[in-house]
């Protein structure tokens, strides 16, 4: 009790954080979102010194010089570089509390649900050395849940398919815990590389992270659209080495992102067949909750639609649900003791 009576005082110090691979949001209590910033480094090669942290980094890839290289120091939703996601996490929360407050921050952290009790203590460690007093960390399909406002504390059946960066998890929620779940690693930056793999193989065409990305959001889908969509893109020709334009359609980028829509379908079909008969039948009357980055791939719902035959809804704010969700716990004592885990 101690510990939670300790995370009621001091409310303005309090912090909620989506650590994600592709981008960290921070939740200040009392604010709201206060940071939404790729989770990117630049680094001095040499000294180790930070020269840039999050959209500054983000424009740095693919350009830097040699003596400076932009890391991503999360990979499928963990902790792949310790010190740099500690430097990072040091600059996102002197970022958001500008020098105001003498006391360490408490946090909440949203994780995958099938990390190791190794990368948790990673990730609680990263937080603490980087000026946190105390780390708890929830589910990130939890966390999602109560951001999309999902009535997770009543005896009924909610699921919820988070598809993040570099994880899609996938929970049914009942009586305020997970019943059932799964967690994997592949989402949106497997789209990504999805595509510079596909256009590299069909073109001989070598694009980067951004220009990928820009074609997902663009004319990325994972079922027909209503209306064909065409892209000119630039790169470099892998036989003579010299820039190159060519003009790609919507039909070759699904083509492209067949392999990871197919496993986040997958991941939700298994998820529905483990499920407990009664919560299976408020699943069919409530339908399925898309939240995070990945769900805004075009006609996703219609795929996950077609494939389940139930009710598919992409959350209110699908980009925010986890950090929301998290926030919305440091508000909530009674919750907090239910869903939180400190270590």
């Amino acid at each position: 009790m101690a510990i939670f009576s300790r995370i009621y005082n001091y409310f303005s110090s309090d912090l909620a954080i989506d650590l994600g691979t592709a981008n960290t949001l921070v939740y200040a209590k009392g604010k709201g979102v206060v940071i939404r910033e790729p989770s990117i480094v630049a680094v001095e090669k040499h000294t180790g010194k930070i020269q840039a942290v999050g959209s500054v980094a983000k424009e740095m890839l693919g350009k830097t010089p040699a003596n400076i290289v932009a890391i991503r120091p999360m990979k499928d939703g963990v902790i792949a570089d310790f010190e740099i996601t500690e430097k990072m996490l040091e600059y996102f929360i002197r970022k958001t509390r500008g020098g105001g407050h003498f006391l360490k921050p408490r946090i909440v952290i949203g994780v995958p649900s099938e990390i190791t009790q190794v990368e948790r203590r990673a990730v609680k460690d990263a937080a603490l050395r980087a000026r946190a007093s105390e780390v708890f960390l929830i589910e990130q399909a939890m966390a999602s849940a109560i951001g999309a406002e999902l009535p997770i504390t009543e005896a009924g059946g909610n699921m919820i398919v988070d598809i993040g960066g570099g994880t899609t998890d996938v929970a049914v929620i009942s009586l305020s815990g997970i019943v059932i779940s799964k967690s994997i690693r592949t989402a949106s930056n497997e789209m990504d590389e999805a595509i510079i793999q596909y256009i590299k193989k069909k073109y001989n065409l070598l694009i980067g992270e951004r220009t990928s990305e820009q074609i997902k959001i663009e004319i990325g889908s994972a079922y027909p659209l209503d209306e064909n969509l065409e892209m000119e893109i630039k790169g470099r020709d892998l036989s003579h080495g010299i820039p190159k334009t060519i003009t790609i359609n919507d039909a070759e980028i699904r083509e492209a992102l067949e392999g990871v829509v197919h496993a986040i379908v997958e991941a939700v079909k298994n998820t529905l067949e483990k499920t407990p008969p009664e919560l299976s039948a408020d699943i069919v009357d409530r339908g399925i909750i898309l939240s995070g980055g990945g769900s805004l791939l075009r006609n996703l719902d219609k795929r996950l639609r077609e494939e389940t035959s139930l009710p598919v809804f992409i959350s209110d704010d699908p980009l925010s649900s986890v950090v929301l969700g998290a926030g919305k716990i440091l508000d909530n004592l009674e919750l907090l003791r239910k869903v939180g885990q400190n270590y």
